[in-house]
């Protein structure tokens, strides 16, 4: 699909967002004055087959660089966005920043502190879908952009970790997060999984070495926060928190069969393969040999795809019987009690799936009721 505009050029920009008045003109020029950066300040007159370039943006463009448009703090005091713009354009472009207009990033935080949460959240998420989404965010951590969008996300710089990791959390972080699946919300779990690192770690009287007990719960705790500032869907939010609370899988090939079933029931059937496929970033981020740790996850893929293809119950709503049979046996009609014996049932199913049926599942709910009432 085609565009059709006039050329404009604009007024001042008071608020930083947006500009106080727009006006029409018939200067080329002057509409792509307008514009970010030079790579996007580029027109070509079809009539005469010339291409219109007045800011170098076809050289900068062949030497991979990302420069403002004429003084970069005017542009950036515009709207605040470019600069997480021209973050997000050195990750998806493969390209360099110029170092005037970087430096002019950190000048244009305050324009930037104007911008909306939505707007923030889908340059993120643009960023997201480069082959290394890290440049961007080294961008961001270089220049004061994370300052104002997620300043925990700091204390992970230099945040020594233990024996089975080569890198400090930040350095890890950006390595499962560039070995992570090309999926933009799968990423941002991939970004924040660690978030809580910094916040556990604790030395272990035993071993004297560096622990973080608990990190991906509390982590889980922090990226619910951050993804409703954020404005990120209900759905995003629960696959990102559930990717982060999970993400210490611990396999063993000593698991049974119900221990499988346990783990996919907790977890969850839809984020099962988003969280292998973490684990299996999260090991390649560790910068040591984990050849053993991703035939493990390997393994209980294999073991987890069999346990769902042979339709074990995984979740209440697989069980033979349903809420209704449940209430039928109750005095007190329906209630929270419904779920609670649902679930019990489940957990006695996950052991033996044997019982899936209707014949032994309703003499349970007969037993369960009476226990209840």
């Amino acid at each position: 699909p085609f565009e059709v505009t006039t050329l404009r050029g604009e007024g001042a920009y008071s608020d930083g967002r947006r500009p106080d008045h727009v006006v029409f003109v018939d200067d080329i020029d002057r509409d792509l004055a307008r514009r970010d950066f030079t790579v996007n300040a580029l027109a070509y007159d079809p009539v005469d087959g010339q291409l219109v370039d007045p800011f170098g943006g076809l050289a900068d463009m062949r030497n991979k660089v990302i420069r403002a448009v004429g003084e970069p703090s005017e542009r950036f005091q515009e709207d605040g966005l470019r600069i997480l713009r021209g973050a997000r354009f050195v990750a998806t472009l493969d390209f360099e920043l110029d170092p005037p207009t970087e430096a002019a990033f950190r000048a244009a935080l305050d324009t930037f502190r104007k911008v909306s949460p939505e707007r923030v959240r889908d340059e993120w998420m643009k960023a997201m879908k480069a082959k290394t989404p890290s440049r961007a965010f080294e961008v961001m951590r270089r220049t004061g952009i994370l300052e104002v969008t997620y300043p925990e996300l700091l204390e992970q710089v230099g945040c020594e970790q233990n024996q089975w990791h080569a890198y400090d959390v930040w350095n890890h972080t950006m390595r499962v997060l560039d070995e992570s699946a090309a999926d933009p919300v799968e990423r941002i779990a991939a970004l924040l999984h660690d978030v809580a690192k910094p916040r556990t770690r604790a030395r272990s009287d035993k071993t004297g070495d560096w622990t973080f007990y608990h990190h991906e719960k509390v982590g889980a705790d922090m990226a619910e926060r951050w993804l409703r500032d954020y404005r990120f869907s209900n759905q995003e939010r629960d696959l990102v928190v559930g990717l982060v609370r999970h993400h210490l899988i611990c396999y063993s090939p000593e698991w049974t069969d119900a221990a499988v079933r346990r783990f996919i029931k907790r977890v969850g059937t839809e984020r099962v393969d988003p969280l292998l496929r973490l684990g299996e970033a999260d090991a390649l981020g560790k910068g040591r040999d984990v050849e053993e740790e991703l035939a493990a996850l390997k393994e209980l893929r294999g073991r987890i795809d069999k346990s769902i293809e042979e339709g074990n119950a995984l979740s209440t709503q697989d069980l033979a019987i349903g809420g209704n049979d449940v209430i039928e046996h109750l005095e007190g009609g329906a209630g929270p009690i419904v779920g609670e014996i649902l679930r019990t049932l489940l957990d006695r199913v996950i052991d033996d799936p044997s019982l899936n049926t209707r014949d032994k599942l309703m003499p349970m709910v007969e037993e369960l009721a009476k226990q209840e009432q």
